[in-house]
């Protein structure tokens, strides 16, 4: 089975020039990212939240799969990174960037429910997990990527994944599986 996703966001190409003008090597890819806009497909008017956006690969992915009547908020503390995928899906009414630290957006969120988190970096994933959780919606959907061994991985971070990885059967209030495909994904979901 070819599993390249046969539809690709607009926008994504010139998001990907641009990471790669900036030496940013952490967009999500492709199997990643049709399975997000698969997923925000399934959340008709749903809250989502990105935290992560780096250039904006995976907002891309997000919005493409999008209803009309959904939104997309997506947190990064880098503002170069962030203002590249401003530039490009900026118009897009149903995405607000915020230029925050991920903790400090979980602290201080305070809208509706989300239908679906995308965490792309450590708060949320490694830590600060049950906040973000407590955060979803009955049935919300929880994804993270990267679980595989990735070239930019600090020396210390398989010690972080696999600790993730352990203590997920312990969440009372999440199932999840986790995948050895695309960059290693785990798709929960609140219960």
């Amino acid at each position: 089975m070819d599993d390249r996703p046969y539809f690709r966001p607009p926008a994504l190409d010139a998001l990907l020039a641009d990471a790669t003008r900036l030496g940013f090597a952490m967009s999500c890819e492709d199997r990643t990212g049709s399975l997000l806009a698969t997923l925000a497909a399934s959340k008709p008017g749903g809250h989502m939240v990105e935290l992560g956006t780096g250039v904006g690969a995976g907002a891309s992915w997000l919005l493409y799969g999008m209803r009309a009547d959904a939104h997309l908020t997506s947190v990064e503390t880098d503002l170069a990174y962030q203002a590249v995928a401003a530039d490009h899906l900026g118009h897009d009414t149903r995405v607000s960037f915020v230029t925050a630290d991920a903790e400090a957006w979980l602290d201080s969120y305070a809208g509706p429910p989300l239908a679906l988190a995308y965490v792309d970096c450590r708060p949320g994933k490694f830590h600060r997990l049950d906040d973000l959780i407590g955060l979803l919606e009955p049935g919300g959907l929880y994804v993270v990527d990267d679980l595989l061994p990735q070239p930019t991985w600090p020396s210390d971070h398989q010690a972080r994944v696999d600790g993730f990885l352990a203590h997920l059967p312990e969440r009372s209030n999440m199932l999840g599986t986790a995948a050895t495909w695309a960059s290693g994904l785990l798709v929960g979901t609140r219960i």
